[in-house]
C-alpha cells in the first residue's frame, strides 16, 4: 500500500489524528504520496504541530455515527448523528418522547436495500444534513425500512 492509499481510507474512514499525521508529513516534505507506508516514520511530525491541526480540524472531518434507539419493544429508528446526545435530542424533537435506549452502531453494518447490499457508511453519503434518519427495524417482522 502506498501513502495516498492509507492518506484516502484516512478520510473514507474519518480517522481524524492518523490523516492530520500524514498531511503534516506530507506538507513537511517527510514522504511524498507514491512512497509505501512502511517508509512512514511518525518520529519525524512534529507533535506540536500535528496537535494544532488537530485542535483546528484542519482538515475539516466531521465525524457521523449511525445509532439505534428502541421507540418501542418492537420498533427501531436508525439516526445518523454525530454524538449520542444529538442522536436523542433528535428523536426527542421528532418523536416527541423519550427512546427507550439508544446504542450507536458499526457503518460498516451491512443490511439489504432494494435487492443490494448497503452498509450504513455507503447510505450517509446520501445525506447532506445531519441529524438525520436513515430508516426503521421492527423485530417483530424482522423488516428493515430504509
Amino acid at each position: 500500500m502506498n501513502f495516498k492509499e492509507l492518506y484516502m481510507d484516512c478520510f473514507y474512514y474519518e480517522e481524524s489524528s492518523l490523516a492530520h499525521y500524514l498531511h503534516h508529513l506530507l506538507a513537511e516534505k517527510k514522504i511524498s504520496l507514491e512512497d509505501d507506508i512502511s517508509k512512514i516514520d511518525f518520529e519525524q511530525a512534529d507533535e506540536q504541530k500535528v496537535a494544532g491541526l488537530i485542535k483546528t480540524n484542519t482538515l475539516a472531518f466531521r465525524k457521523i455515527c449511525i445509532y439505534s434507539l428502541k421507540m418501542n419493544n418492537n420498533d427501531f429508528v436508525f439516526i445518523f448523528a454525530a454524538c449520542q446526545q444529538e442522536a436523542i435530542q433528535f428523536y426527542r424533537k421528532r418523536f416527541h418522547q423519550k427512546p427507550l435506549n439508544c446504542h450507536e452502531y458499526s457503518l460498516d453494518f451491512q443490511f439489504d436495500r432494494d435487492n443490494a447490499v448497503i452498509s450504513f457508511r455507503e447510505m450517509r453519503q446520501e445525506f447532506t444534513s445531519f441529524a438525520a434518519i436513515a430508516g426503521y427495524f421492527n423485530r417483530e417482522e424482522f423488516t428493515y425500512l430504509f
